[in-house]
């Protein structure tokens, strides 16, 4: 067995866990839509259906998810790095990222928020709680409507197909994609 080594806390070390890179988009109630963009997303919940997303407390969009009580997570494909690297560079105060993005906002059908009509995969969500972590706030969010583009969903049109969607994932404070399947935990018994 190999020997352990003791280091010291870092940022690179905080993340060893491979995590789907969300585009989050919302909107004020008198404020024009906004993203920004999350490495820390995960699964909070199955019933509800809830998603997790830190934030930092000053951010601008969590000030609109706040105020508007939704949001949308938008999963990007791998081939959206540069777009998505770029709504997370520049804050929604001083900038439409919809626009100046290219991007489009696709009418939700639950929430106020619009969703990003270029990402695969959209979780339309209601703000269900938010918990003060530390330095970040957790966002939780109850899941109330799924948009998945139709080239990426299985033969029976009713889920996704992990093998026609590559998303954007965070490891390491990179951007990658995923690799292989090795099959699900239920076969791997």
């Amino acid at each position: 067995m190999p020997e352990k080594k003791a280091v010291p806390w870092s940022y690179a070390n905080l993340w060893p866990f491979p995590v789907t890179t969300v585009m989050v988009s919302c909107m004020g109630k008198e404020r024009p839509p906004n993203i920004i963009t999350i490495a820390a997303c995960g699964i909070a919940s199955a019933s509800p259906p809830l998603l997790s997303l830190a934030f930092a407390p000053t951010q601008y969009s969590l000030e609109l998810m706040k105020e508007m009580g939704d949001f949308v997570v938008n999963i990007p494909s791998a081939e959206q790095a540069t777009i998505t690297d770029w709504c997370g560079s520049v804050s929604g105060r001083n900038v439409d990222k919809f626009t100046e993005g290219g991007l489009t906002p696709g009418k939700s059908l639950k929430v106020q928020s619009p969703y990003i009509a270029e990402c695969p995969v959209n979780f339309e969500c209601t703000l269900w709680q938010i918990v003060r972590c530390g330095i970040h706030d957790l966002v939780l969010g109850e899941i109330v409507q799924v948009h998945i583009d139709e080239d990426k969903l299985a033969p029976s049109g009713d889920r996704l197909d992990p093998t026609r969607l590559s998303p954007l994932i965070s490891y390491q404070m990179e951007y990658w994609d995923i690799g292989h399947a090795f099959g699900g935990w239920q076969k791997m018994k």
